[in-house]
C-alpha cells in the first residue's frame, strides 16, 4: 500500500511512502530541494521506522520547527498505523 502524507511547514508538499511491515520500502517526495529529496529516500530504504525516527526526528530547517526529514518520520508513523487498520 502506498500512503500519501501531506507535509506541514516544508517546501515539499507530499510524501508517498510504501512499507513492508515496519520497514521502509519506498519514499517519494513531491516538491522541495531536489538533491536532498533524492538522497533521503535512498538512505532510509530498508530501515525500520524506529531507525528512521532515531536519525531524523526533530531536525529543523532554517527557522522552521520541522524539516522534510522530520516530516518523513510523521509520514512513516501515519502510514504504519493505516497499514495496521487495513483488512488483510
Amino acid at each position: 500500500m502506498v500512503y500519501n502524507y501531506k507535509t506541514r511547514n516544508t517546501c515539499s508538499t507530499n510524501i508517498a511512502v510504501e512499507l513492508d511491515g515496519d520497514v521502509v520500502k519506498n519514499v517519494v517526495f513531491t516538491g522541495g530541494c531536489n538533491g536532498n529529496l533524492q538522497a533521503v529516500p535512498r538512505l532510509v530504504q530498508g530501515l525500520t521506522i524506529a531507525q528512521v525516527e532515531e536519525r531524523l526526528a526533530g531536525i529543523h530547517c532554517g527557522f522552521r520547527d520541522t524539516s522534510c526529514a522530520d516530516q518523513l518520520v510523521h509520514a512513516l508513523k501515519e502510514a504504519y498505523a493505516a497499514q495496521k487498520k487495513e483488512p488483510h
